[in-house]
């Protein structure tokens, strides 16, 4: 059974970083992209940040570059997402994905991607 379980989010002050983990099981994700959108309350899911197979090829929504990086650890199906400066507006469930296609996914086509985690809620408060 595939798994895609997230980790590490919380409350934090603006200002403040975290780093988020998603761990992937069930089956050798190693040749996939994996990546990350979020979900604001009242707001459609975005893309934020993904990661080729080979980890040699990142992407970022507009908003988060410079402040977010993203990697992979393929030994162990990890993918991170550091998380620096965060603004108000950066409050979201935060979801993993993986898909075979990276262009999809750095377009933001969140509805043809083929694995989700459950998410894990980043709150930035001032």
């Amino acid at each position: 059974q595939v798994q895609l379980v997230e980790s590490g989010g919380g409350l934090v002050q603006a200002g403040g970083s975290l780093r988020l983990a998603c761990v992937a099981s069930g089956r050798d994700f190693s040749n996939l992209p994996m990546g990350w959108f979020r979900q604001a309350p009242g707001k459609e899911r975005e893309f934020v940040a993904a990661v080729s197979w080979s980890g040699s090829s990142t992407y970022y929504e507009d908003s988060v570059k410079g402040r977010f990086s993203i990697s992979r650890d393929v030994a162990k199906n990890t993918v991170y997402l550091h998380m620096n400066n965060l603004k108000l507006e950066d409050t979201a469930v935060y979801y993993c994905t993986v898909d075979p296609s990276f262009v999809d996914m750095i377009r933001g086509d969140w509805g043809a991607m083929d694995y989700w985690g459950k998410g894990t809620l980043v709150t930035v408060s001032l």
